[in-house]
């Protein structure tokens, strides 16, 4: 693999878990996140490398769609451990409606960046 795409993806996954706790903190206290939500951002990180050749691999996919469906299954590892970990510290969480809510946003996602990324 290679190493600046590994390095990038280990970097953008640490940014999206500090992201998480800072916005979980501000809402909830730092000091109220309780132990299970530090510990789950760390799922980030093997939550970006684990689709880390999908991205490659979408970059240079022609077709539209499978490019977007590329682009969706990539972003849906880190997200759905982004939103649910926030999602979970709600009381009144519910796991269908953040499920649906995470398929969405990566196919959201996955027509935008392959919109955006065409192959040269």
């Amino acid at each position: 693999m290679n190493p600046l795409l590994l390095r990038s993806m280990l970097v953008t996954g640490l940014l999206i878990a500090a992201l998480n706790v800072i916005f979980a903190g501000v809402e909830y206290g730092f000091g109220n996140l309780p132990g299970w939500f530090w510990l789950a951002q760390l799922l980030l990180i093997p939550a970006m490398l684990a689709p880390a050749r999908l991205f490659p691999q979408a970059m240079s996919t022609p077709p539209y769609l499978n490019r977007a469906g590329l682009y969706a299954l990539g972003w849906a590892a880190p997200y759905a451990v982004y939103k649910l970990t926030g999602d979970a510290l709600r009381p009144g969480f519910n796991a269908g409606a953040s499920l649906i809510s995470v398929i969405l946003t990566c196919i959201l996602f996955g027509l935008l960046f392959a919109a955006i990324r065409k192959p040269q």
